[in-house]
């Protein structure tokens, strides 16, 4: 079975929401990367939200038959980076998420609006 890569978007930031994630933004990189489609970017309030909000994320996307492609920064629960191929998620400590603003960094992207 194979998702596009608009279906894994919507059902990432819905297991995102789910899990109470805050400021959630999505930057269609489409035209502008070849890194990904789209990078997904939230935070949590706690370490445990973040690794709460990354679980439901990995196992949304296991449901739907994506391979996670890997997970990096769980330990610590700061910065954690889940590569679904066609979509990154970057789930933040909201204390990081500022400090590294990475929504800057990819300013030429346009921001997917959701209904």
């Amino acid at each position: 079975m194979t998702v596009h890569s608009e279906e894994l978007l919507q059902a990432t930031v819905a297991a995102a929401e789910d899990k109470k994630a805050m400021r959630i933004v999505a930057l269609n990189l489409q035209e502008i990367s070849l890194v990904a489609d789209y990078f997904v970017i939230c935070s949590g309030n706690s370490d445990t939200q973040v690794q709460a909000i990354v679980t439901e994320i990995r196992k949304s996307a296991e449901l739907r038959g994506v391979r996670v492609r890997g997970i990096e920064g769980m330990d610590s629960a700061r910065w954690v980076l889940i590569d679904l191929g066609d979509v990154v998620v970057h789930v933040f400590h909201r204390d990081e998420r500022d400090y590294y603003n990475i929504e800057k960094l990819w300013s030429d992207a346009k921001v997917v609006e959701f209904a």
